[in-house]
């Protein structure tokens, strides 16, 4: 949710609906979600610049902070595993890789 409310960031925040959308979940879910980030400070809810009557959701210092952390872990966490590869290993398996995640079933496309 907060890498989704990250690459929105310019946009000026997230509809709860287009929020579950992104993340694969039905607005219910979606709305727990936002709840709980809200309550340890992630994100924050306010005034759509767009539409005055809605309202988005924005990726909190506190958000920004905790995703940094999250990706410095997963980019810990590659280098770990990929440490025993050759390099012709580790073209190998990302050009693999490149292709699962192209593959992979998208809610937003016709897939």
């Amino acid at each position: 949710m907060l890498d989704a409310l990250a690459r929105d960031e310019a946009a000026g925040g997230m509809g709860i609906s287009a929020l579950a959308e992104s993340i694969g979940v039905d607005q219910p879910r979606a709305s727990r979600l936002v709840a709980e980030a809200t309550k340890r400070g992630e994100v924050a809810r306010a005034v759509d610049p767009n539409d005055g009557r809605r309202s988005v959701v924005q990726l909190s210092a506190a958000g920004r902070a905790v995703l940094q952390e999250a990706r410095r872990g997963r980019r810990d966490a590659v280098t770990t595993a990929l440490s025993g590869f050759t390099p012709g290993e580790a073209a190998q398996f990302a050009a693999y890789l490149e292709r699962f995640v192209a593959a992979w079933p998208r809610p937003d496309t016709d897939r």
